[in-house]
């Protein structure tokens, strides 16, 4: 797909409404189910074992978010994962705080040795521990590790792990091992709305719905973010604070079209 023409799936996503199932953060999961409504796809949100094969027989995507987990979560993610994969619907991974503690690092490790990934969605520490990397700066949730070899990192897990990592930060990096996406859309004050991360997962789960080519779906997903970051900050006014940068990003994202995603996406393809 010619990058002029990646904003054409925003269209195919409305046309489509595919249903994204979430098994994710309990903090953040209202704002991924609207983001979801708010680019044109149906959230599914579930954590009822029991329901699993009935509920990905007609969903487009799985997201698997492991922000807030418990035990039920650990056993429910990897099989949901297992059964998306027969069932041939891709599956994005968003390790939230992997690294920051053993049982999250042990379920990631779980999650990649028996669920094969569309995309794996995070942030530098996030990526450099489930690459084996030292962190020396893992804060959880939140990411200050530097960005050194960043695109190097990415490339190499992407190979060794055959999917398409998602890397974000000051530079979104999107790579399959073979091709390369350096996304320059997005703000700092992103930071300032819990759930970004969470919510720009849905947005990949949401485009690689439509989109079998998960290197430009992930592209597109995290750009969409970034401009709607954009977008959201260049509205708020004098007394305004993150509530309303939240309402913003989502509004944003409602009012995406594929002429407003062309002019505005800053997306570096190497093919």
């Amino acid at each position: 797909m010619e990058e002029k023409l990646l904003g054409n799936v925003i269209e195919k996503i409305r046309e489509k409404n595919p249903i994204i199932f979430h098994i994710t953060n309990l903090v953040t999961i209202n704002d991924c189910a609207n983001i979801t409504l708010a680019l044109g796809a149906s959230p599914l949100m579930s954590f009822c074992e029991e329901e699993l094969e009935d509920i990905l027989s007609f969903s487009s995507a799985l997201i698997l978010n492991i922000g807030t987990m418990d035990k039920a979560m650990r056993k429910m993610a990897v099989k949901a994962g297992k059964v998306a994969n027969k069932l041939g619907k891709p599956v994005v991974l968003d390790p939230v705080g992997a690294g920051a503690s053993k049982a999250r690092m042990d379920l990631v490790t779980k999650l990649i040795k028996n669920v094969n990934f569309a995309v794996i969605k995070g942030n530098m520490a996030e990526i450099k521990s489930i690459a084996g990397i030292k962190n020396e700066n893992n804060k959880g949730v939140d990411s200050i590790e530097e960005f050194e070899n960043a695109e190097d990192i990415a490339i190499n897990l992407a190979k060794r792990l055959n999917t398409v990592i998602a890397l974000t930060g000051k530079e979104d990096i999107v790579t399959d091992g073979k091709r390369i996406a350096k996304i320059n859309n997005g703000t700092p004050i992103l930071g300032k709305v819990t759930g970004t991360g969470c919510m720009t997962a849905s947005l990949i789960g949401s485009v690689c719905a439509v989109e079998e080519d998960y290197f430009l779906g992930a592209t597109v997903g995290v750009s969409i973010m970034g401009i709607s970051g954009e977008i959201a900050e260049s509205r708020l006014t004098e007394g305004q604070g993150n509530s309303s940068l939240r309402v913003w990003i989502i509004d944003s994202v409602y009012n995406m079209t594929r002429e407003t995603f062309n002019f505005k996406n800053q997306i570096e393809l190497n093919l």
